[in-house]
């Protein structure tokens, strides 16, 4: 049983005097065989966070356990825990088979027998048994990864740690690989805590997604949850790619007043804000309805700035009637066979099934979409 349990950890860090709270009061639970993603931009805490788990960093306060035991004064040595790093960190006049037998050979007193049965079946699941005598010169950075992980998954431990393993690939390697470690990890049930600060690792990767900033933990949970269901103006604007379009309104009776349009609320949605007067409107870029013409009274005129061309899709820029680009753009995600072009009037449409609201002071979230209205409207 390898659940891993965060409890109100915290990390201080002592710069000439003046203290610096890089992790502050986290508490995750981690489940057995889970696979959790820690992801926030730089400077967050993620990687400290990580760090604190391996038993590379102190702990200045709170509780890390794994089942029942208190990790937080075991050596890292003695932690039945492996670490991935960025950098692969192998060996140069080693072969693929030392590398991934060194670390059980100079910490354990395994048969030699048991370490080359395990580097064998290692080396076969990652698909580098053929590469077995190979020094890492001669192989390519996918390679060397594979080796890097190899060498881990040797020692059969409670827990993995990946901190951002696949940052320094090519970018359909990059792709290639997340596939590959979701087998795996999967293959071998192992409990895994992965760093990134890529948004789209964590949403394909994750069974749950933890998102940190400024070393608070903002939301953990599921990542159509975190996505669908934003705690705050952070995770609403840090999950997803194009971001989500906020605009800054102000609530009078069942209407929201922005400087650009005038939004109506149903009597539910207008139920669910509460009191609260000083908003943020928010809707997906894919939710943004592209038509011809104004068909609803949550519908506006508009002027296309920029068109980024995806192939599948295209990322519309795009401004309000009678603003400039300056004033402000939003972005409206279409089918990419649909034609829009630079300098084209439109209709835009912010279908409210599809909004978030949230309070403006504080960030919170007080009103999200429900995961059942997940799917996008149609672009008419």
């Amino acid at each position: 049983m390898a659940r891993l349990t965060l409890d109100k950890v915290t990390k201080i860090f002592d710069d000439d005097g003046e203290q610096i709270i890089a992790v502050d009061d986290v508490s995750i639970d981690i489940g057995d065989g889970e696979f959790l993603v820690l992801v926030g931009p730089s400077g967050c805490g993620k990687s400290t966070t990580l760090r604190m788990i391996a038993g590379l960093e102190d702990i200045t306060d709170g509780e890390i356990r794994l089942g029942d035991l208190v990790l937080n004064d075991i050596p890292a040595t003695d932690r039945d825990i492996a670490m991935v790093f960025q950098s692969y960190a192998l060996y140069p006049h080693m072969s693929v088979k030392q590398n991934m037998a060194f670390g059980l050979e100079e910490s354990t007193d395994m048969a030699d027998d048991e370490i080359s049965r395990r580097v064998k079946e290692t080396a076969e699941l990652l698909g580098i048994d053929d590469l077995i005598n190979r020094a890492p010169s001669e192989l390519s950075g996918g390679q060397q990864q594979r080796v890097a992980l190899g060498r881990a998954i040797v020692r059969e431990p409670e827990v993995f740690l990946m901190d951002e393993p696949l940052a320094n690939l090519d970018a359909k390697l990059r792709a290639e690989m997340r596939t590959e470690l979701q087998h795996i990890q999967d293959n071998l049930d192992t409990t895994t805590v992965y760093v990134t600060h890529d948004q789209v690792e964590a949403m394909t990767m994750s069974d749950r997604i933890a998102i940190l900033d400024e070393g608070v933990l903002q939301q953990c949970g599921t990542p159509l949850e975190c996505y669908h269901q934003p705690n705050n103006l952070f995770v609403a604007g840090f999950i997803g790619e194009p971001s989500m379009n906020f605009f800054d309104v102000e609530r009078r009776g069942s209407v929201l007043v922005a400087d650009d349009f005038e939004y109506p609320l149903s009597d539910s949605t207008a139920a669910e804000l509460g009191d609260a007067t000083d908003l943020q409107l928010g809707i997906r870029p894919e939710d943004v309805v592209v038509k011809s013409a104004v068909e609803a009274d949550t519908d506006y005129h508009a002027e296309v700035d920029v068109v980024e061309p995806k192939g599948d899709e295209n990322v519309v820029h795009l401004v309000f009637d009678g603003n400039e680009p300056e004033d402000g753009t939003f972005k409206a995600v279409i089918d990419g066979m649909k034609s829009v072009d630079a300098g084209q009037r439109v209709a835009v449409g912010f279908p409210e099934n599809a909004i978030h609201v949230f309070d403006r002071s504080s960030g919170e979230a007080l009103r999200n979409r429900t995961l059942d209205e997940a799917e996008s409207p149609r672009i008419q």
